[in-house]
């Protein structure tokens, strides 16, 4: 399992209303439903990142129940902050790999969000890379230091 924890970069996510940080939330309960396997270590991720976000525990839990897809674009197209909106396709990216099987659903989800955002496809793909990257280098370490 690759390692996953990556920092959020907290002043631009802190200053998200609570409704953008839930349409945050939303898009990460989507995307770790989207390959038809939700996890407890992307239900995990979902919590730790609820609460970084100030949102509490119940409120994740109410948050995971709602998944429709129109409604959390729509919610995410609202993230007009553009260093929110990076944050949110790295952390989506990162969640993706969490499983190390990225589907063909879930890069369509990352870029569909993108889109909404208004992020570019080229973009998009730099943070997948970089997050990519990232990861193995992460995992590198662990066999390096055992």
């Amino acid at each position: 399992m690759f390692d996953t924890q990556m920092n959020f970069d907290a002043h631009c996510l802190l200053s998200l209303t609570e409704t953008q940080k839930i349409a945050f939330l939303r898009a990460f309960s989507k995307m770790a439903c989207v390959d038809g396997n939700f996890d407890e270590c992307e239900k995990e991720f979902i919590q730790n990142a609820g609460i970084h976000l100030g949102i509490s525990r119940e409120k994740v839990n109410d948050i995971l129940s709602h998944v429709d897809k129109k409604e959390i674009l729509k919610d995410v197209a609202t993230i007009t902050n553009r260093r929110a909106a990076l944050e949110l396709i790295k952390e989506l990216c990162i969640l993706a790999h969490a499983d190390e099987k990225l589907t063909d659903e879930e890069v369509l989800f990352i870029g569909q969000v993108g889109e909404a955002m208004g992020i570019e496809p080229e973009k998009i793909e730099q943070i997948s890379n970089w997050v990519i990257d990232r990861l193995i280098w992460l995992n590198q370490g662990k066999i390096i230091f055992e």
